[in-house]
């Protein structure tokens, strides 16, 4: 490694070294430019599409915190922590997405994220959260450490929870969260710009593969688990 990560220790309060990891150029571009506005608190250290561009950028730049999204190319923010651990177990991560289901927010936390917010945040909470994960603090929005607390005292069952959507590729999963919300085919169509055909069929292979009968169901089998 050519970059030495300093130990956080109480009297350091940054600037943090941070790489910032999405798969939307558009995104990354407005996180660095809100985060720049604060350099003294924060400096942007590279920049991730995927997992292997992240992976590469976080190994090259050995940074504080990353700003991680749960869905990338490749295998998803939960594979980039596993990576990157593997040979910088003192990287931190704080997961930034626009996903508030359970089974991200658990999936992401178990693989290693010191936390979870959503993509409503603020820049000046955005900045004190990595702050505070930085110091070894965990940070969460508030609905989402309910998921977390949920997962711990039993309520969820986690390893169903992820026994289950493994079974389901990443656009089944979009589909049955959209359904199960309450959308018409044609909604989902327009939302993820597929066609009525395409949300049919996948319906049918998530109905197949989760051995439910109808949407009805699907639905009472998200809204139990709390993926909706």
């Amino acid at each position: 490694m050519t970059n030495a990560q300093p130990e956080p220790t109480p009297e350091r309060t940054g600037p943090w070294r941070v790489v910032l990891v999405d798969d939307h150029g558009i995104f990354r571009a407005g996180v660095r430019h809100e985060l720049e506005l604060a350099p003294d608190r924060v400096e942007v250290v590279g920049e991730g599409e995927d997992v292997a561009s992240s992976v590469k950028a976080i190994v090259a730049s050995v940074p504080d915190v990353v700003l991680l999204d749960v869905h990338l190319p490749g295998g998803g923010g939960a594979e980039v922590i596993k990576r990157v651990h593997a040979g910088l177990p003192k990287v931190k991560f704080l997961a930034l997405s626009v996903s508030d289901a359970a089974e991200d927010v658990i999936g992401v936390i178990r693989a290693g994220a010191r936390g979870y917010v959503t993509k409503s945040i603020s820049t000046d909470e955005l900045i004190e959260a990595i702050g505070r994960v930085a110091t070894n603090d965990a940070v969460f929005s508030p609905r989402l450490a309910g998921f977390v607390l949920d997962a711990f005292s039993g309520s969820i069952d986690v390893a169903s929870i992820d026994e289950d959507l493994d079974r389901l590729s990443q656009r089944e999963r979009e589909v049955m969260k959209l359904i199960a919300r309450g959308y018409s085919y044609k909604e989902v169509a327009k939302e993820l710009f597929i066609s009525i055909k395409t949300v049919e069929t996948h319906v049918s292979s998530v109905l197949r593969k989760l051995q439910l009968s109808n949407r009805y169901q699907l639905t009472k089998w998200a809204t139990d688990r709390k993926l909706v």
